[in-house]
């Protein structure tokens, strides 16, 4: 396995981490949490970077970078859900986009044809990870409020109702970007 495939399965193993420490208390736990997922995010940067650099693009990295990436950005969405810091049913447009086009990805791929990628959900992706980032940042500046000064609940609808205007813009972005794919390839879908 070279490196850049570890890269993508480490994603993996870290999303577990991650999800350990964002549901631990205290400041140390929720800063580490945000600390594990920038690592993470960049790690999906890294791996696509040194697979193309030094030619080290494989069937298993083709397959499992955007499953890692999603499993990342599903697990955080999940999490926020938990929280009660996102609508359910953002997650579960969100959730089904992905569902609905990596079993597309993966079906026609047994069938000997690539979909590749689209610039949509490049910017998808972008917008999610953003609204993740975004989330966690504030997670970690209220428990540091809460540990050191004073919180204020005015802040807490103020950051609610900013999340959910950034969520309604990536879901719009997310069933852009899953409507865009299923119509670029729409002839190879057709065919299979």
């Amino acid at each position: 396995m070279n490196i850049a495939n570890k890269l993508t399965v480490s994603r993996i193993i870290l999303t577990f981490v991650f999800m350990f420490f964002l549901f631990g208390h205290g400041l140390l736990a929720k800063a580490l949490s945000l600390a594990i997922f920038l690592f993470a995010a960049l790690s999906d940067f890294l791996d696509g970077r040194i697979a193309h650099t030094k030619n080290m693009v494989t069937d298993f990295g083709k397959l499992m970078d955007p499953i890692a990436d999603k499993i990342l950005v599903l697990a955080a969405f999940t999490a926020f859900v938990q929280m009660q810091l996102i609508d359910a049913w953002m997650f579960l447009i969100i959730v089904s986009r992905e569902i609905l086009i990596t079993s597309l990805r993966l079906f026609s791929l047994n069938k000997g044809k690539v979909l590749s990628a689209a610039k949509a959900g490049k910017h998808k992706t972008a917008s999610q990870m953003a609204v993740i980032f975004y989330i966690l940042g504030f997670i970690v500046l209220k428990e540091v409020m809460l540990s050191y000064f004073t919180w204020n609940p005015s802040w807490e609808k103020l950051f609610r109702n900013s999340v959910y205007i950034f969520m309604l813009l990536t879901v719009g972005i997310t069933l852009y970007s899953g409507l865009h794919y299923l119509w670029e390839n729409r002839k190879v879908i057709t065919r299979l």
